[in-house]
């Protein structure tokens, strides 16, 4: 496969998320350049949270992948200039959140953060007679509601800044 730009990112589509495994990074907005150099190729990449645990594991992913794909030197690093936010969040990969059952996060901006909670989409009957049963889910990035129409319990992926 040629490198270039295009084939690049189409590799990248294969890069999945290890906590939700039906988003690659594109979906997340995760990745915020790709450069070309005479060493190879440069990605700059963001995690979803400063504390990720899964950072590493996705830097790896994306340089065995890359080098997979496209058989060039990949070098991956962190962007430390720029910080993630949900609003980063492709639509596509926001309806693939609901259709894995998780409630896709409402645009961010800046509004009372309390606000985000209220009338919350239930991802399986797109109920909105829902409430916030925890503001923390399974992992720091999801909260847990409780749908009244359907009777079923879904996560919720927070609006984050």
């Amino acid at each position: 496969m040629e490198v270039n730009e295009q084939n690049i990112y189409k590799a990248l589509e294969l890069v999945m998320d290890p906590e939700i495994p039906v988003l690659n990074v594109l979906d997340l907005g995760m990745i915020t350049s790709v450069t070309f150099s005479d060493k190879g190729v440069h990605v700059k990449m963001i995690p979803t949270f400063a504390a990720c645990p899964a950072v590493e594991l996705i830097r790896r992913n994306i340089r065995s992948v890359l080098q997979d794909q496209l058989h060039t030197e990949i070098m991956v690093e962190i962007d430390k200039e720029e910080s993630w936010n949900s609003n980063r969040m492709t639509e596509s990969g926001k309806e693939k959140l609901k259709n894995f059952g998780i409630t896709p996060p409402k645009p961010y901006n800046g509004e009372d953060y309390s606000e985000y909670f209220l009338g919350t989409t239930c991802p399986h009957c797109n109920g909105n007679d829902t409430y916030l049963r925890s503001p923390f889910g399974s992992t720091l990035c999801r909260a847990i509601h409780f749908c009244k129409d359907c009777g079923q319990v879904f996560e919720h992926f927070k609006p984050l800044d």
